[in-house]
């Protein structure tokens, strides 16, 4: 039985019994899904990860050769079904999820259960994370390592890129060694992913503590008439480990000026519907108004993606009469769409407030290069523009090579692309 919804999990707590199981928290698309297939009669459950931006074109190619699918309420294709198409080319679910990773462009991480076991397999860049964890009688799989420690398992190891594998009552067998590029996904450690994972070595707790200590560090040597906070906020929940970090380097105190109201407001930046996504940025956070009235503050978060809750949260603050408010962010200023993963998906790429920013300045210019270069004075022109739309006294980005330092993984390991528009291969083929 297939549980698509998150509502629905708790029927799947009561009611499932099984000794081989996948799930995944979907966004975007109902998942698991369950095929038919040639090389078992019962067919195979999958479930995907990631982004696949020649949908439309793999999808055409289908049904040229008299392949269909089923269309989403929304419109379009399942990724995951054309997914399973691309599987079921193989002579065997190993042989078909290489074929899959070779055939789209972006990413696609899966698991898939089948009779003779769960097959996982990391997208071929290693964008996104699969761990592995053993305990006595069981093995297990997770995108993020805390919840197979949350469940008793101890982690034994993570799949490189491109690594295929397959978990049986004898434990992980690898069945395709790893690819030679890795390109971790740069936003996981900023924003995405859980506060206590680990990736490719890395916690992003204590990558976000270094994040916003460089932030700090930058932020010395500030004329006090300009830059003299009382204290240090971080924007719940994901600004919060870099606000620790400004804080533990800066010496400002560390206070909570928003408290989350409740865990069930998804995150904002996600409803691809503006009206939405406002009401969604105004409900779940609340001011404490004693710890802002006449405050000058510095508050830190991961990042500015449209700038649609941070210039609401910053109207209620000075309709509470803060002083002055100073806007600090994990990450360089996201100037390209995200290639591999939904997080920055929009209806256009100028919902974006860096690229809305530059749109102002230099209408729909093709030149961004100048905008990527901390030094230049049109990069210095855009965080400006970008301040004053957000409504702030100041707006400081991270630099990437202070990011790149603060995660502690090599430049050409993490994908930069929505920072600094680098592709994987060629990037990478670059930096050898």
């Amino acid at each position: 039985e297939v549980f698509p919804f998150r509502p629905q999990l708790e029927k799947f707590k009561n009611n499932v019994r099984g000794k081989m199981g996948i799930g995944v928290i979907g966004d975007y698309e109902p998942q698991p899904l369950i095929f038919g297939s040639k090389f078992r009669k019962k067919g195979y459950g999958l479930v995907h990860v990631g982004k696949v931006n020649n949908l439309d074109s793999l999808v055409e190619e289908a049904y040229k050769n008299d392949e269909g699918f089923n269309e989403m309420s929304l419109g379009g294709v399942n990724p995951v079904e054309l997914i399973a198409s691309l599987i079921n080319k193989g002579r065997d679910y190993a042989d078909g999820i290489e074929i899959m990773q070779n055939s789209i462009e972006g990413s696609s991480s899966v698991m898939l259960l089948s009779g003779e076991g769960v097959y996982v397999a990391r997208d071929k860049f290693g964008r996104t994370p699969i761990n592995i964890g053993q305990k006595e009688g069981a093995t297990g799989a997770a995108f993020e390592s805390f919840s197979l420690k949350m469940l008793g398992f101890d982690l034994s190891n993570s799949l490189g890129p491109g690594e295929i594998g397959i978990i049986t009552d004898r434990g992980y067998e690898q069945l395709k060694k790893p690819e030679e590029i890795s390109q971790l996904c740069g936003f996981l450690h900023v924003y995405y992913g859980g506060p206590a994972a680990v990736y490719n070595g890395v916690v992003s707790e204590l990558a976000r503590n270094n994040l916003g200590a460089m932030l700090a560090k930058s932020d010395k040597g500030l004329d006090k008439n300009d830059f003299n906070p009382d204290h240090v906020a971080g924007i719940p929940d994901s600004g919060t480990g870099s606000a620790i970090g400004y804080s533990n380097e800066s010496k400002f105190p560390l206070l909570r000026t928003f408290v989350k109201y409740t865990e069930t407001w998804q995150r904002s930046f996600m409803p691809q519907n503006q009206e939405m996504r406002k009401f969604v940025a105004q409900m779940k956070l609340i001011p404490i108004e004693e710890f802002i009235r006449g405050k000058e503050i510095v508050f830190s978060d991961d990042s500015l993606v449209r700038g649609t809750q941070s210039q609401q949260k910053f109207e209620v603050l000075y309709s509470l009469g803060i002083k002055k408010a100073h806007f600090r962010l994990s990450c360089p200023p996201l100037i390209f769409p995200c290639t591999g993963l939904n997080f920055s998906m929009s209806e256009s790429v100028f919902d974006l407030a860096a690229r809305r920013a530059i749109r102002e300045i230099d209408g729909e210019s093709g030149d961004l290069s100048p905008y990527i270069n901390p030094q230049s004075n049109k990069y210095h022109e855009m965080v400006d523009r970008v301040r004053h739309n957000v409504g702030v006294d100041t707006l400081k980005y991270q630099k990437l090579g202070d990011l790149v330092s603060a995660i502690g993984l090599p430049k050409k390991d993490l994908c930069t692309h929505c920072w600094d528009g680098c592709d994987s291969t060629k990037c990478y083929s670059k930096s050898k």
